[in-house]
């Protein structure tokens, strides 16, 4: 199992089931390793906005993160106006970001960028995967974080080496953490229940 499969695997295991995908050269073993995964559903988006945005949708619907596949810091930069939608919103979701390998870093390749300082104004969890062997304990961290209430906007960034390493370690996974929303105040529902009741006009602000 190479560190891609890994990350895919972890994510089935964590009920991240599908990934709205906008793949660079980079990112072709993790592309590979979607498909290979039964458990996954991959959506191909033509544009990263479409991705974020379908990854906010889902967790609309679904009441659970979806995960995107991002090509580097620009294609980041391209997702960023529907991540920000996704966090007013309190969506949860996952994005796998990629990046050159750590070998071919040093020659400053097109499209290096600080991917970091990109996602961290519009995430509350963002982490590099170091190598193959800790990608798993990575992407379940990420998980949880994006599958708390109110959802959280998590990012990871999978540098090309990590993804195509080999891994022999067994897979160690945090303890998942049980995610329960707060249950509503009763004393607030019921004054609010009686200013509905009592005929006066009301206005009523919906907010998160």
């Amino acid at each position: 199992m190479n560190g891609a499969e890994s990350l895919v695997a972890t994510l089935v295991e964590q009920d991240v089931d599908i990934c709205f995908a906008n793949p660079g050269t980079s990112e072709m073993h993790f592309l590979a390793a979607l498909g290979g995964n039964p458990g996954m559903r991959s959506v191909l988006c033509l544009f990263e906005g479409v991705a974020t945005g379908a990854a906010d949708g889902w967790y609309r619907m679904k009441d659970k993160p979806a995960s995107t596949l991002l090509h580097l810091g620009p294609g980041l930069a391209n997702g960023l106006a529907n991540i920000h939608n996704a966090k007013r919103a309190s969506s949860g979701m996952v994005n796998v970001v990629g990046e050159h390998s750590a070998s071919h870093l040093k020659y400053d390749p097109p499209l290096t960028s600080d991917i970091e300082g990109l996602a961290r104004p519009l995430s509350h969890w963002v982490r590099r995967a170091e190598s193959a062997d800790s990608i798993a304990w990575d992407t379940a961290q990420a998980v949880a974080k994006a599958s708390e209430h109110p959802g959280q906007i998590a990012t990871l960034i999978l540098p090309g080496d990590t993804s195509w390493q080999r891994t022999e370690a067994e897979r160690v996974l945090p303890t998942p953490a049980v995610s329960r929303r707060k249950t509503p105040n009763a004393a607030r529902i019921e004054h609010v229940a009686r200013v509905l009741r009592s005929g006066e006009p009301t206005l009523i602000i919906l907010a998160n």
